[in-house]
């Protein structure tokens, strides 16, 4: 039992690490000369196409209980709802052409406390002390994180702008996939879900696709970013959490946060500074620190 609950977790931060490791790539892609669009309309097609490949065998493999099957209402909610995959890609990936790596998963992360304020809007109840401490600590450790308080600060706004929208779009995707289409299989909510965001990036690619665009990104780096960023993830968490109390699911799923900052560090030789990396502490203790009463349950 133990071990099948040691499995579940490495499965979990495997899928938390591949996300983690992916704006890496993204980086290396965009010093190859690869654009923003380039990067993303290859991995979206590419890890849609591998998720109906995935999804064709999961249908034929034998189940122990039936599998219900996706109406067309599931479809549409579900492509909706994934339109936020797309814009969450988009905003944070023109992010990062800005902002170092360290930062730009910094931003990202800003969706902790957007979804508290999102919670407390839609539920109209007063946030609890835990939940006010875990936003003060994760501000607090953004402004560190970013090296504000250090004399020689610079930030590119439009980096900045880009990241919050991207934390944005990535707060509407956590609530979505919580939500939407609940009674169908993971994968195949994945499936959909993928399909809206394809859809989104291809609009807003489509005045690239044209004779500047650069088609050899898709044997080199889109195989690379839909594994990391479409495929694992999904298949590695969708296996792993509900074996997972949901508090720890959570906590392990934030280990994306160092290893994008030590995987930038390393390949990338970015700098990170000692303020940067308590500013990573504070945002990791507040995961925690949130998730304090669903790690009892």
């Amino acid at each position: 039992m133990k071990n099948n609950h040691f499995f579940s977790a490495l499965l979990v931060a495997l899928g938390a690490a591949s996300y983690g490791i992916l704006t890496t790539f993204v980086k290396l892609a965009y010093a190859e000369g690869y654009n923003t669009y380039e990067v993303t309309f290859s991995q979206m097609l590419l890890g849609f196409l591998a998720l109906l490949v995935i999804n064709f065998f999961y249908k034929g493999k034998k189940q122990t209980k039936p599998v219900t099957k996706a109406s067309s209402k599931n479809i549409i909610h579900l492509a909706l709802a994934g339109t936020s995959l797309g814009f969450t890609s988009i905003f944070y990936y023109l992010a990062v052409q800005y902002v170092s790596v360290s930062i730009g998963i910094v931003l990202l992360m800003q969706s902790v406390w957007m979804g508290v304020v999102f919670n407390v809007i839609k539920s109209k109840e007063r946030p609890t002390l835990l939940k006010i401490l875990a936003v003060v600590l994760i501000l607090t450790g953004t402004f560190l994180a970013t090296n504000v308080f250090l004399d020689e600060f610079t930030i590119s706004p439009l980096g900045v702008l880009f990241g919050l929208l991207a934390a944005l779009s990535y707060t509407v995707t956590i609530y979505t996939s919580n939500t939407v289409a609940k009674h169908l299989p993971a994968i195949t909510r994945s499936k959909w879900m993928m399909l809206g965001g394809f859809i989104v990036v291809a609009l807003l690619a489509t005045p690239y696709l044209n004779e500047n665009f650069n088609w050899n990104v898709f044997t080199k780096w889109g195989p690379i970013l839909a594994l990391f960023g479409t495929i694992l993830p999904p298949l590695l968490m969708t296996q792993g959490m509900p074996k997972l109390n949901v508090g720890l699911g959570v906590i392990i799923t934030s280990i994306e946060l160092p290893v994008a900052v030590i995987a930038a560090y390393f390949i990338l030789n970015e700098e990170v500074n000692l303020y940067q990396w308590l500013g990573i502490l504070f945002i990791l203790t507040a995961i925690v620190v949130m998730n304090l009463r669903k790690l009892q349950q």
